[in-house]
């Protein structure tokens, strides 16, 4: 998911010129930071970890005590969006790595080696692509049970594939370039080749798709904890949040309001990222993105 070090400077410099793109890093810069220091900055910690319970504090709407309202159980939903963020950077990171590691691996492995391997390998990954990926990943959460770990797992065994498939075309296509036959025929041994030649060049859409995943990944976790298969309460997570408060809407609309739009905003931050290295790295869609700046 990484981009080449060589290329890091010149895609910043192409960032800057991209408002949309700046506002998605700026998006995602801070859902980052708020996710690694939540923990400390939450203004009611036992309330952010759901161990309370205040009668009294029941249901308040936003104040200056608690700008964000308080829940049914009278906690402080401020506290519990921040806190929330944490496990949600946590799902991302983890789901697009372990999915990247399976896909990249399977496609590497079927598109360098082609044959009865690769064609098995391809058949697997389809049979997976034929099913929409929550609704495979519903199904891993039904049998695996709430919990992080278990949302975290039945996300990356429904995504793999399609880096998989992606990873195949694009080392299909690397493996005939004159440099790798160039290889070959200097005796550099096949998998330094695999490591050094065909890996790298093949890794540009998949790490596009990666960029917009990390998204995606924080709102299949937020659908499967609103259903009711995610993470297990008290546990902050945005979907559980939003799901708590939705039967209450109608008289405490900020329960489900404030979660909601903290997840769209990291949604919309990764896809405006996404999308500015897609131009990034299409060499006719940058030349007409420069051109109109």
């Amino acid at each position: 998911m990484m981009i080449a070090p060589a290329l890091l400077k010149d895609f910043i410099a192409f960032l800057r010129k991209d408002k949309l793109g700046l506002l998605g890093l700026l998006l995602i810069t801070g859902f980052i930071i708020i996710g690694v220091i939540a923990p400390y900055i939450v203004p009611y910690p036992e309330d952010a970890w759901g161990l309370t319970y205040n009668v009294e504090r029941r249901l308040q709407p936003p104040s200056r005590a608690h700008p964000f309202g308080t829940d049914e159980y009278g906690r402080d939903v401020l506290s519990r969006v921040i806190l929330a963020s944490r496990f949600s950077l946590i799902i991302a990171i983890s789901v697009v790595t372990l999915s990247l590691t399976i896909g990249v691996a399977v496609g590497l492995v079927a598109g360098y080696l082609g044959g009865w391997i690769g064609s098995t390998l391809m058949r697997v990954t389809d049979m997976f692509l034929a099913f929409p990926p929550l609704l495979l990943a519903i199904a891993f959460a039904s049998i695996l049970g709430r919990g992080l770990e278990n949302v975290i797992i039945a996300l990356s065994l429904s995504w793999w594939p399609w880096y998989a498939r992606l990873t195949f075309v694009q080392v299909s296509s690397v493996k005939t370039m004159p440099y790798v036959d160039a290889a070959k025929i200097a005796g550099i041994p096949p998998l330094r080749i695999l490591a050094k030649y065909i890996l790298p060049n093949s890794l540009t859409p998949v790490t596009i798709q990666a960029f917009l995943d990390m998204g995606a990944a924080v709102l299949e976790a937020a659908a499967l904890s609103f259903i009711g298969i995610g993470v297990k309460p008290p546990t902050p997570e945005w979907g559980l949040l939003i799901s708590e408060g939705w039967i209450l809407i109608g008289k405490a609309w900020w329960i489900s309001l404030f979660p909601g739009i903290a997840l769209f905003i990291t949604v919309l931050g990764f896809n405006l990222l996404g999308d500015t290295y897609r131009e990034y790295s299409n060499p006719k869609i940058r030349r007409l993105a420069e051109a109109r700046v």
